[in-house]
């Protein structure tokens, strides 16, 4: 809190408090680094190859060893990285491909790790479905294999356009191509690369072509053998981007809860936090506090703000693109505990429509919070030509009408008047060590099981789904016998016949 707010002491109270009575948390850089010598307190940071050369990859590979040395995780994109057998700049030679490459960011990553070891180098590298080793891209953290063809190590994503998807529906032909004799496919998006990319493939500038359901085959057996690639749609992520004004945006980060604007000078970075959703139940567990929510959220969005300002950061191309676009990344967890204490279940129409309404609440605080810090302080620089600027906010750029919960006509026209402080305001993040840090469930996932093992950095834990035991405690249900069938229908009670129904339902 101090580290925060500094000289303001009330703020670096209100802050510590709502910390300590588990309403919030910030992200684990932020735990790690608030009040040191260095305070990096930023979790994500995306960037690109500055360009297609020996000297734009050093240059890629020395920002990633900073930004994992100072515990940020790396989203990469590798869209215009010449393919295997291309031309370089010396005639004599050509191109080694991705492979070489991506395993020299592999050993970096095992090598650079993010600050003391409290979180292993962490790097996701994203490629465009139309670049001519995408098969061999999707190979690289399989376990069978040739060694030197794999790079485990790194964590991999596709970043879609529409197109490819129509391929594949329509059961069409796929062209691979070189992005050094295709230039510009990976800085446009929609009807733009459509044309693009058509214009390509007329002219025969393809490598090879392959039927789109045979690439789409390869992607879901990678998936289902390794995990990966994690799947992004960049036309739809560029369409509701509120950074769209700024250019095309090329890759999510590791965890893929953030979209942000990359360039050669740019390093986009996100400072997160995430909400105790369940902490606004009511004593009574049949209310929920949405004016308790609000208000917590736009003391969250406020010091996520701050952090741009006393943040360290590893290279002074993130300064730039920070303090420039000042994103933030509000998120949440507990929500399939806020559920549970309302006694409802997770797929039902009223935890839906809860839901709804506790994000709603959450991004109506943080646009008031942001709205208010820029009638202070000023808008970011690049706010003029965004879509809030033009009145256009997410739930437009979805063809959303919200409930009547609050006031977004007049919330619209504060704006306006003001502008905002943030160009992004929020980003579910998986919260897979803060969640445990607060007892809650991560992020916005309901309950898999009721026992399983939880790997933190101080070691293996069990963790127990503690509703279910308070609910059969109070039962009189909860004995040894009970724990033993719990434990060999492995964490289920579904199949226990001892349990009633209206448990089993939530």
């Amino acid at each position: 809190a101090v580290g925060i707010h500094g000289e303001d002491i009330d703020s670096a109270i209100e802050t510590y408090n709502l910390l300590s009575e588990r309403y919030f948390t910030h992200a684990s850089p932020t735990l790690f680094s608030a009040a040191t010598p260095k305070p990096q307190m930023s979790s994500c940071f995306l960037l690109m190859l500055p360009d297609d050369s020996l000297q734009g990859l050093m240059t890629a590979l020395t920002r990633c060893s900073l930004i994992s040395k100072s515990a940020g995780g790396i989203g990469l994109n590798i869209h215009n990285l010449r393919a295997k057998n291309a031309d370089t700049d010396n005639r004599f030679e050509q191109s080694s491909g991705l492979i070489p490459i991506l395993q020299l960011f592999n050993n970096t990553a095992r090598y650079v790790d993010q600050g003391g070891n409290k979180r292993p180098g962490a790097f996701a590298i994203y490629l465009e479905p139309w670049h001519a080793e995408i098969i061999e891209f999707l190979n690289l953290r399989k376990n069978t294999g040739k060694e030197e063809l794999r790079a485990r190590d790194l964590f991999y994503a596709l970043w879609i356009p529409d197109l490819f998807m129509k391929r594949v529906l329509d059961d069409g032909t796929w062209s691979l191509m070189c992005p050094h004799q295709c230039p510009g496919l990976s800085d446009c998006w929609g009807a733009d690369f459509e044309k693009l990319y058509e214009k390509y493939e007329k002219d025969g500038h393809f490598v090879k072509q392959l039927p789109a359901r045979f690439v789409w085959r390869a992607i879901t057996v990678s998936q289902v053998e390794t995990g990966t690639p994690f799947m992004l749609y960049k036309d739809a992520c560029n369409r509701k981007s509120n950074q769209q004004n700024l250019g095309t945006i090329k890759s999510s980060n590791l965890c893929t809860e953030i979209v942000e604007y990359t360039s050669p000078d740019e390093v986009a970075v996100c400072n997160l936090a995430s909400i105790a959703v369940n902490m606004f139940v009511g004593a009574d567990r049949k209310s929920y506090d949405f004016t308790k929510l609000k208000q917590i959220t736009k003391t969250v969005a406020t010091n996520l703000d701050k952090i741009i300002d006393v943040n360290y950061y590893p290279i002074a191309e993130a300064e730039t693109s920070n303090k420039r676009h000042r994103p933030i990344g509000i998120g949440v967890q507990g929500l399939a505990d806020a559920f549970i204490l309302l006694r409802m279940p997770f797929d039902s129409p009223e935890a839906a429509l809860l839901n709804r309404q506790i994000f709603e609440t959450i991004y109506y605080g943080a646009l008031e919070a942001s709205c208010e810090r820029a009638e202070k302080l000023g808008v970011y620089s690049t706010y003029k030509g965004c879509p809030v600027s033009k009145g256009t906010l997410q739930y437009d750029m979805w063809d959303v009408t919200p409930t009547d919960l609050w006031d977004w006509s007049a919330l619209k026209e504060k704006i306006a008047k003001h502008g905002v402080r943030n160009s992004l305001l929020m980003a579910p993040m998986p919260t897979a060590s803060t969640a445990q840090i607060l007892g809650n469930n991560e992020s916005v996932e309901p309950y898999t099981t009721n026992i399983y093992t939880r790997r933190v950095l101080s070691g293996e834990f069990q963790v127990v789904n503690h509703h279910l035991i308070k609910d059969l405690t109070d039962r009189d249900l909860w004995d040894d016998t009970m724990k033993n069938q719990v434990m060999a229908n492995r964490g289920s009670i579904q199949n226990i016949p001892g349990i009633p129904d209206d448990i089993k339902a939530i």
